[in-house]
């Protein structure tokens, strides 16, 4: 109590001066207007190192680094207090044992009542532990600058609140397209497609964040050209100690070739899928043709021995309708047996000339209506040695592929041609020399770039649309020219279409051949005339063909009107025109007969349909045209012929 009663008795200076030297933690004392220290306090000392004794009357400036001295730091700071009324600062100074020590130093200036200067109150406070806390998280923060800095695989970069953009990373750059000038400041939604936007993407991906601290999604973005990639995003919110959001962290990857590379897996895996399900269906057509083949055994020898005890003519022709019918039925099945791989198919000495002209009414069909095919057969070509089925597969299948290069139409080639290979042509084709014949087929077709060309025959490579093509037609191609000796090549230019050649070794020690439609002597018979007949489905022009043979004819066909005015304007002989009316290409079976009667009046026509007449158009038929009913017998055929052909 009586120290109490003591202090309280002081006067209010000497308490004052108590406390100031009590003070340890920071360093309190007055200088002269000129800077010399004029009081000390055991602050001071702590921190500084010097007693009173040593230090009263010494020039503050004592405390300062050279550097600071240097610059004049010292009397700019009491001449800041003594303008302004208040000096603060911090920076490095100087204890009494030469060590350094940061401080956070503030310079008041003390004034009488008539305001003259007398001195300087000045506080110093060592804050160096502080200072090293802050310039460690300074440098920690420069660091993870610098790293985010140094990334270019991710764009990592901060948005605030709104969602503009307040720092770019090198990665971004890199990615983007943007450097830092252009793009901070910016909004985010930048990077988005025009239809992400119109969907509010960007703001419904900082909603996410915002609310559930984390957003994370793949989807299309664009570059500063315009280009877009494919891209890993997620996007962080960043709130304080308070819990505010104050932004968010932003990183982005372009991942582009990762997704290509999972696209040409699915591919690969669908491609996989697709030759097990042919597989599959291949086993399920071979079990089903060998049963059949069993049922149709069974009917050819029930029919042959009813055909033994039968006399009447009615019943033998019943019979034989029903042969003929088993007879396909047993094609078929040898058809089914070879896709299945279960038919073993034998090479076999060929016109590939006869082949081809065989087959060109399936060919004309599978050109459509848009592509014009044409034949140019070498009219003495030699024969080879292949498998007649799989050449004509393998024909169809370069029909197919040149057609679907041709959607808007086009012109399409088949030519065939007698080549002697020499040594020279070994490096090229890898074939032996001497005497082969060529196939080609070209188009006017869109073309294929060199990198379409060097993958062609590579088995699943296709550029058509999914469901469109199954990769395997040129794969086969290659494997039936391959396997029979030959050679196959293609050149193509975009644009322009694609030459296919097929080389196949010529048979009879190169001995050429005469053409089976050229100079081969037939047998003399009579003819009842030349009939042109216009029909476009395959299986019908066959059989209206073999008909007309049978009746005495000699046969030309066309598969649509056109072909048919080629050949009336020629200078084939023509005595009936047998017309379907309904025909592809625009003009009908009527229309057809109007103008072949311009072109050859004295011409007969009959027309078939399987709508009846009355059917026909309203304006009737001309005079010299007759007409018949699908299905026809080619007895009410012949009758329709005798009576036109007779005028009665």
């Amino acid at each position: 109590m009586n120290a109490v009663h003591s202090i309280g008795s002081m006067p209010s200076e000497g308490r004052f001066q108590l406390l100031v030297d009590a003070v340890t933690d920071y360093a309190i004392y007055m200088l002269d207007p000129t800077g010399i220290v004029s009081s000390w306090n055991a602050g001071a000392q702590r921190f500084k190192g010097y007693v009173e004794s040593e230090i009263l009357g010494e020039h503050f400036s004592k405390f300062y680094t050279e550097e600071d001295r240097a610059t004049g730091l010292p009397r700019r700071a009491l001449e800041t207090a003594a303008r302004e009324g208040r000096f603060e600062a911090e920076g490095w100074r100087v204890r009494k044992d030469g060590t350094r020590f940061w401080a956070h130093v503030i310079i008041d200036p003390i004034r009488d009542p008539r305001g003259q200067l007398i001195g300087f109150a000045k506080v110093t406070r060592d804050i160096t532990e502080r200072w090293k806390t802050q310039q460690a998280l300074r440098e920690s923060e420069e660091r993870f600058r610098l790293l985010v800095q140094g990334v270019i695989d991710y764009a990592i970069y901060m948005l605030d609140p709104q969602g503009n953009i307040t720092n770019w990373n090198a990665g971004a750059q890199r990615i983007k397209g943007y450097s830092k000038d252009e793009i901070v400041g910016q909004h985010f939604s930048k990077f988005y497609t025009e239809e992400d936007r119109a969907t509010e993407l960007p703001r419904r991906a900082l909603e996410t964040a915002a609310r559930e601290g984390r957003f994370e999604a793949e989807g299309w973005r664009v570059r500063k050209d315009g280009t877009r990639f494919w891209a890993s995003v997620v996007i962080d919110s960043i709130r304080d100690e308070q819990g505010e959001l104050i932004g968010f962290a932003k990183v982005t990857r372009d991942i582009t070739e990762r997704r290509e590379a999972q696209e040409a897996l699915a591919q690969a895996q669908a491609a996989l899928f697709q030759a097990q399900k042919m597989e599959a269906v291949g086993q399920l057509t071979g079990g089903v043709a060998h049963d059949f083949n069993n049922l149709l055994t069974i009917i050819v020898n029930s029919l042959d021995l009813l055909s033994r005890n039968t006399r009447d003519a009615r019943d033998m022709r019943l019979i034989e309708s029903a042969q003929h019918a088993a007879q396909r039925g047993a094609k078929l099945t040898q058809q089914l047996l070879a896709f299945s791989r279960r038919q073993p198919l034998q090479p076999a000495l060929h016109n590939p000339n006869t082949l081809i002209e065989g087959f060109e009414a399936i060919l004309r069909r599978a050109c459509g209506e848009l592509v014009g095919m044409q034949l140019s057969l070498a009219p003495r070509i030699r024969p080879v040695s292949v498998d007649g089925p799989q050449f004509e597969a393998a024909l169809l299948n370069l029909i197919v592929n040149a057609r679907d290069a041709m959607p808007e139409g086009g012109e399409l080639k088949i030519a065939t041609a007698n080549v002697t290979l020499s040594e020279a042509d070994r490096a090229s084709s890898g074939l032996e020399p001497g005497h082969y014949i060529s196939v080609t087929v070209e188009d006017t077709g869109s073309g294929m770039t060199p990198e379409v060309l060097s993958r062609v025959f590579e088995p699943f490579f296709t550029t058509k649309d999914v469901g469109k093509g199954t990769g395997l037609g040129l794969s086969q191609v290659y494997g039936f020219v391959t396997q029979s000796g030959g050679h196959i090549k293609i050149e193509s230019t975009p644009g322009r279409g694609t030459s296919v050649v097929l080389l196949l070794p010529a048979q009879n020690d190169g001995e050429e051949t005469v053409d089976d439609e050229g100079d081969t002597a037939r047998p003399a018979r009579d003819s009842a005339g030349t009939v042109l007949i216009v029909e476009d489905e395959p299986a019908v022009m066959e059989v209206a063909s073999e008909i007309f043979d049978s009746l005495g004819y000699d046969v030309l066909t066309a598969s649509d009107a056109n072909g048919a005015i080629a050949v009336l304007e020629s200078d084939a002989t023509i005595d009936v025109l047998f017309t379907d009316v309904v025909m592809p290409n625009g003009m009908n079976g009527v229309q057809l007969s109007r103008k072949a009667y311009e072109i050859r009046p004295t011409l007969k026509i009959l027309l078939a349909s399987g709508y009846p007449m009355s059917a026909l158009p309203a304006e009737g038929l001309s005079a010299g045209v007759a007409f018949i009913s699908k299905p026809y017998r080619w007895t009410e055929l012949a009758d329709k012929l005798r009576v036109l052909r007779s005028g009665a």
